[in-house]
């Protein structure tokens, strides 16, 4: 299953500039008041902080526009599942009608991700769909939050809504919303949401009907298909301006929790070739037995996020699919087919997008952009003691990180994930209303960012204490523990992801980052770090200057400084975050580095083990010195992802040094 990539000719503008131009504004601004209109009504706190995204789609299904505030992991599937639904229902719709859909089967993302689908009429015809997609905290399934890393098919993830009607003529078929609420742990919010979805498409069919009246149904259709000509056209141009060649490159997933240690590849071959660009996944690993499997519109989506990087400044809609060719082999970790579970889509999601972020920082050097820290999903649900009644909470968490470290500059700082741009980073004071859980701790992560001449964006830090609660599980859906964010163009790996759980009265206890259905007590305590972004250039070039202000920033310490940087910093006033740099020291520490450290990376890796539980080296010296990777709980090596991990950043670091 690929996009097609159009052979006809590019279609010309129809509309003089400024109608086109008003118009092209204006379908971005009806996506957006439905945003608006989410935003205000929603029932769920995941939908309150910004997990939804929406669509205007022509009569074909094709996307028209995006909003400015939608998250990338949405934008490229949203045209796939308004197609479904016209093949579904085909002349079967009418004023009034809404539908609902979450197949991911069906060019959908997973079964959170529920997107509700209203035609919009004029003259009797439907003439385009406004869509609104929000990710509702349960879908049922095995686990709070319908995300369980022991799945191997979709019958533990929870409800697969087909194409169905929920809105039949303006009337709401309560049978049908029921039946699907009924089905997940939060009946009350799911029917709110659903309502507040409904009425953001109804929102967008109002803003889409005014403009009908002021311009007519005809000049409104031809601006549908100019912005998406607009698009393809200056793509295309843009394309055609490029080398033509071919670049490739992989990254990994963390494991395959069914089968023996080693990364699980994901790989990539960037083809350009006149105004055309050819994505090729061959090589990409079989299907995995965990939930870290991605069905092809999600894998589609993460080309489209990927590359839409490197073109900042253009809308995004169909027009921008034409020249992109997708080869993504069936019954792979990037095409797994119904019933493969594929709820946990959003790993395999991000490293194609790293992948391809490295391959068009080759092509635009100039926008180059090393490794993005990876999304995370905590999920804590039980039932909330602090009222009689004991309801089910859901502890529905993610965190910011840091972004890779650019060409001329640092990474962003605890931002969100390049899977869900747009997404909030949720404020704890909502969090602990509605769930009986204590924050204790969120801040910026020191040296949790890639070192580098430019270095990454700085990771944070969370912790949380499990309050008034009983029958309360944790899970955790998460990855980069051992395929750990990578630098590139010397630049150094960031930090590994994982959880650690602290029961009342016992020792701290890594869990890692794969688990899932984990009971915890009130009184119990966890706690994870997100890693920084990736390292962009050799980090012995860096100012010392500018380490001296990380260290005063508290973003790096002394002793990494002088490890990774090669800059020997001396407390002037620590109270007063005055530091200076000992030149003749950085010098000789410098060159000392630059000779010794091709051999870290040849090193016996059973001696660095060893090394490490000695407690001589820690987690980072083993990861960006040595590149050895370990089981950071015991301190065993990790022998086939070792050789994985130091393969990639012979490539990504030492070459360039």
């Amino acid at each position: 299953m690929t996009e097609p990539v159009t052979e006809q000719p590019i279609a010309g503008p129809t509309l003089d500039p400024v109608t086109f131009e008003v118009l092209k504004n204006s379908f971005i601004t009806a996506v957006d008041q439905m945003a608006e209109q989410m935003i205000r009504t929603c029932y769920s706190f995941v939908i309150y902080n910004r997990d939804f995204s929406n669509a205007l789609n022509d009569a074909n299904g094709d996307s028209i526009a995006q909003g400015n505030g939608d998250i990338a992991v949405h934008v490229g599937t949203l045209h796939w599942t308004c197609k479904e639904v016209i093949r579904f229902f085909g002349d079967d719709m009418h004023p009034g009608d809404v539908f609902a859909i979450n197949d991911p089967y069906a060019g959908g993302t997973h079964f959170p991700d529920v997107r509700l689908i209203r035609p919009i009429f004029a003259d009797g015809k439907p003439i385009a769909f406004a869509q609104s997609n929000g990710h509702w905290s349960d879908v049922g399934g095995s686990v709070p939050g319908s995300f369980d890393v022991r799945a191997t098919d979709m019958f533990r993830e929870g409800l697969r809504i087909t194409p169905v009607r929920l809105w039949d003529k303006g009337v709401f078929r309560r049978d049908v919303a029921h039946m699907i609420a009924s089905n997940t742990r939060d009946p009350v919010s799911i029917i709110g949401d659903m309502q507040s979805q409904a009425e953001a498409t109804r929102a967008c069919e109002r803003e889409i009907l005014r403009l009908v009246e002021k311009y007519g149904r005809e000049t409104v259709q031809a601006g549908f298909s100019d912005v998406q000509s607009f698009v393809e056209r200056v793509l295309r141009q843009r394309l055609a301006a490029l080398p033509d060649g071919v670049w490739e490159t992989q990254d990994f997933i963390d494991q395959d929790p069914s089968t023996g240690e080693g990364m699980i590849p994901i790989k990539v071959k960037l083809t350009i070739t006149g105004d055309r660009v050819i994505y090729d996944l061959t090589g990409s690993h079989v299907c995995i037995g965990t939930l870290y499997n991605s069905a092809f519109g999600a894998t589609f989506s993460a080309v489209v996020a990927g590359m839409k990087t490197f073109f900042p400044d253009l809308p995004l809609n169909s027009g921008f699919y034409r020249p992109i060719e997708v080869i993504a082999p069936e019954d792979t970790v990037v095409n797994a087919r119904w019933p493969v579970a594929v709820t946990g889509f959003l790993v395999p999601f991000e490293k194609i997008m790293g992948a391809i972020y490295e391959l068009w920082s080759q092509i635009m050097p100039e926008r180059a952009i090393a490794c993005v820290f990876n999304n995370e999903y905590l999920l804590t649900g039980g039932r909330d003691t602090r009222t009689p009644e004991k309801p089910i909470f859901m502890f529905y968490d993610w965190l910011p990180g840091g972004w890779g470290g650019r060409n001329g500059r640092d990474g962003c700082n605890v931002t969100t994930s390049s899977f869900g741009c747009g997404m909030m980073s949720q404020p704890v004071e909502g969090q602990e209303r509605t769930s009986p859980m204590l924050t204790t701790e969120f801040e910026i992560l020191t040296d949790s960012a890639g070192p580098g001449q430019w270095r990454g964006g700085m990771g944070a830090r969370k912790g949380a204490l499990m309050r008034e609660a009983e029958g309360t599980v944790i899970s955790y859906i998460c990855d980069r523990e051992r395929a750990v964010v990578w630098g590139i163009s010397g630049g150094l790996p960031s930090i590994p992801h994982g959880l650690t759980l602290t029961r009342a009265g016992a020792e701290p206890e890594w869990l890692g980052a794969v688990f899932s259905d984990v009971k915890i007590n009130s009184g119990d305590h966890f706690s994870r770090p997100t890693a920084g972004g990736g390292g962009f250039g050799d980090p012995l070039l860096r100012d010392p200057i500018a380490v001296r202000e990380d260290v005063a920033d508290g973003y790096v310490s002394i002793a990494r400084a002088a490890k990774d940087y090669g800059v020997v910093i001396r407390v002037v006033d620590e109270e007063l975050a005055e530091y200076a740099v000992d030149d003749a020291a950085t010098d000789a520490e410098r060159a000392r580095i630059r000779t010794e450290r091709p051999g870290w990376l040849t090193a016996d890796p059973e001696q660095v083990a060893a090394r490490f539980r000695a407690g001589d080296i820690d987690v980072m010296d083993a990861v960006r010195h040595y590149a050895v990777l370990l089981d950071w709980e015991t301190g065993a090596l990790l022998p086939k992802s070792t050789a994985q991990h130091r393969e990639m950043m012979q490539k990504r670091s030492a070459a360039f040094w």
